[in-house]
């Protein structure tokens, strides 16, 4: 990963969002089903990293300090988006349904992005009103994002695990 500088933890944490959007809009414009896997694909890695390091590090800084039903929204939205993405790196563009669960991850992912960063009340508008240095915040969140992205290059990265969601069993 190339480095980049965030000024602060939330800056971090909207680049990714931009990051997952544009893949999004690569997804939707591409027609070859070997090009929609490649992007859905990182996609997935993207919000795996993503989602590890908000759960890791970011949402329990936070904890206490604004809303408790703002992050317990977050981790339930997390385990949905969780689910659809082990879903999808196991399958294969070809597959019936694959396009749908990559639209409907998507659309899940906006509405997330919208509950973090509404302009009064978001969760980062909360986060910023607190003690929280989010300069030294952005320094651990930023290492283990590299972590994680060189484990996703040399052999990949594990399924993601639901935190709030139980998984019934078929």
């Amino acid at each position: 990963m190339a480095e980049k500088d965030y000024t602060d933890a939330i800056a971090l944490l909207k680049a990714d969002h931009r990051t997952v959007e544009e893949l999004f809009d690569k997804f939707e414009s591409a027609k070859a089903a070997s090009r929609k896997q490649e992007i859905a694909q990182k996609i997935c890695t993207e919000l795996k990293i993503h989602t590890m390091i908000e759960e890791e590090i970011f949402y329990p800084a936070f904890r206490g300090k604004i809303e408790d039903d703002t992050l317990d929204e977050a981790y339930v939205e997390h385990d949905g988006a969780k689910v659809l993405v082990n879903d999808i790196e196991a399958g294969s563009a070809e597959e019936d349904f694959y396009d749908a669960k990559v639209k409907v991850l998507s659309e899940e992912i906006k509405h997330h992005v919208h509950e973090e960063e509404a302009q009064k009340e978001g969760m980062f508008a909360q986060c910023r009103k607190t003690d929280v240095d989010l300069v030294a915040l952005r320094d651990q969140m930023l290492a283990r994002k590299q972590e994680q992205m060189a484990q996703a290059k040399s052999g990949g990265l594990p399924l993601a695990k639901p935190s709030a969601v139980r998984l019934i069993p078929a």
